[in-house]
Order: structure tokens, then C-alpha cells, then sequence
């Protein structure tokens, strides 16, 4: 399983969270303070919605491609190496209240992608949405200064 992933950040969770159920016919998958995610089949897609600065319009935080196992990350990674690109490999992070392993690699427009699978959801790992500190943080490099989602 893969899809692609588009996290975008909004001004207003509740109100987008309402538009996309209906653009998209489903109900978010998850859902945590200043955060919520569609696991959507078709297309297929994983939507993240994270909560901004009110009054901002809704902006692109990061892109991203939804593996099924770690050793898809893996070889991603070293396919992306391979081709020359910089890449930044995050293992054992929390983000999104989950636990992941990921590589990040730039665009030539600066645009933030990241290959990544989530190999634990936070509640079974046994700690609520408080504990979650790196959960609402847009990930990733652009995110490093912020000290989010950081393993």
C-alpha cells in the first residue's frame, strides 16, 4: 500500500475538516487537538490538516508519499541518495501522533517531501494527545529550527 500525502495547514480546523469530509465523502480517520487526518481510497490520498494561525489562509506544509513497512523507507532512502539528492532520515520520531520512521528529501522549489511509515498510532504506544508534544508540528526540515519531530 502507498499513497500520497498532502498536509496542509489551515486557519480553521473545524471548518475544513467539515469541507473535506464532504468533498470527500469520509469522516477523518483521526482526529487530535489542532490535527486531523483522512485516510481517503479513492484517490488515494492521506489528508492532514493542521492547525494554523487564525485568519491565514490555508497554505501547503509538506508533501509526502505513505509506505507500508519500514524497508520501503529504507530503500527509498538509498534510491534518493543514489539520484544525488540531500536527504535528512528521521527513525523512531513522533509526529502526527504516531510513531514513524521517514526520510525527507527538497524540491527545486524548497517544497518539503517525505517518504514515511507509521509503525505505531500514539495510542498504542500508551500516551494520550497531551503527551504527544511533536503531534500538531508541521515535520520535517523546515520544522528542525522548531525542534519538532525529532526523534
Amino acid at each position: 500500500m502507498s499513497r500520497v500525502q498532502l498536509a496542509l495547514r489551515v486557519s480553521d480546523l473545524e471548518g475544513s475538516i467539515a469541507f473535506y469530509s464532504k468533498l470527500f465523502g469520509v469522516e477523518p480517520a483521526k482526529r487530535r487537538p489542532g490535527y486531523a487526518n483522512f485516510a481517503i481510497t479513492e484517490p488515494p490520498l492521506k489528508l492532514v490538516l493542521l492547525e494554523g494561525e487564525k485568519g491565514e489562509d490555508t497554505r501547503m506544509d509538506h508533501l509526502g508519499v505513505e509506505v507500508a513497512d519500514t524497508g520501503q523507507v529504507t530503500a527509498a532512502t538509498q534510491r534518493l541518495k543514489d539520484a544525488g539528492l540531500a536527504t535528512f532520515e528521521e527513525n523512531d520520531t513522533s509526529c502526527c501522533y504516531a510513531l514513524q520512521d521517514k526520510v525527507w528529501v527538497r524540491g527545486p522549489g524548497a517544497e518539503p517531501w517525505e517518504v514515511y511509515v507509521v509503525k505505531a498510532d500514539a495510542d498504542t504506544l500508551g500516551r494520550s494527545a497531551a503527551e504527544d508534544t511533536a503531534a500538531p508540528c508541521a515535520c520535517g526540515p523546515a520544522a528542525e529550527e522548531a525542534g519538532c519531530c525529532t526523534g
